[in-house]
């Protein structure tokens, strides 16, 4: 995780200081004697007050489609992710899971190289089960999808659609400045228009 962020080069400047965050958060977490098991390592949700998590925006590049999920818990249109299991290897590992299990789609691709980073406060469930606000540091991943492929809505989503990125779901449900800023940066990095 330290190599993948230290390796990356951020699109701006304020994304520079979030990796710089990041790494400083991780780097200091571990070297302060923290344990790295699940309650101590800032990989894992039990870790407060913050930890990391890895997210996936699905794109269908023909298309010029992404797939967003109606997030249960937030109430808004978001992209794919969650937090990290003991099985994943990276970053993009995770990010790749969480897309496959909360769009129900296989045969996806994705681009190992972070497109952004999110810090968020958000209300999660700890490995025992009960809920806490804690600050999610988001490592964000653009996965490409196959224009034919049909998608299925995992229990966490109130709603699962595709939606043209020039077109994105707005109102009180709508989509964020995170995910329209995270689908810029996908658009740029595939360099794909309308």
């Amino acid at each position: 995780m330290v190599d993948l962020l230290t390796a990356w080069t951020p699109p701006d400047e304020q994304q520079d200081q979030l990796r710089q965050d990041y790494l400083a958060f991780v780097i200091g977490h571990t070297s302060a004697g923290a344990r790295v098991m699940r309650d101590g390592d800032p990989l894992y949700r039990d870790c407060n007050p913050a930890h990391l998590t890895a997210s996936a925006l699905i794109v269908d590049p023909i298309g010029q489609r992404v797939l967003l999920t109606l997030h249960g818990v937030v109430g808004r249109w978001l992209q794919t992710g969650g937090h990290l299991e003991p099985a994943d290897q990276s970053l993009p590992q995770a990010a790749l899971r969480e897309a496959r299990e909360e769009s129900g789609l296989t045969d996806l691709r994705i681009l190992n190289e972070p497109l952004r980073l999110d810090r968020h406060s958000l209300q999660c469930k700890t490995s025992e089960g009960y809920r806490r606000t804690t600050e999610h540091l988001d490592v964000q991943f653009c996965v490409l999808a196959e224009v034919d492929t049909n998608h299925v809505r995992s229990d966490e989503s109130l709603d699962l659609q595709w939606w043209p990125w020039s077109a994105l779901p707005d109102g009180n449900q709508g989509a964020d400045h995170s995910v329209a800023a995270l689908v810029d940066q996908a658009r740029q990095r595939l360099l794909l228009t309308d």
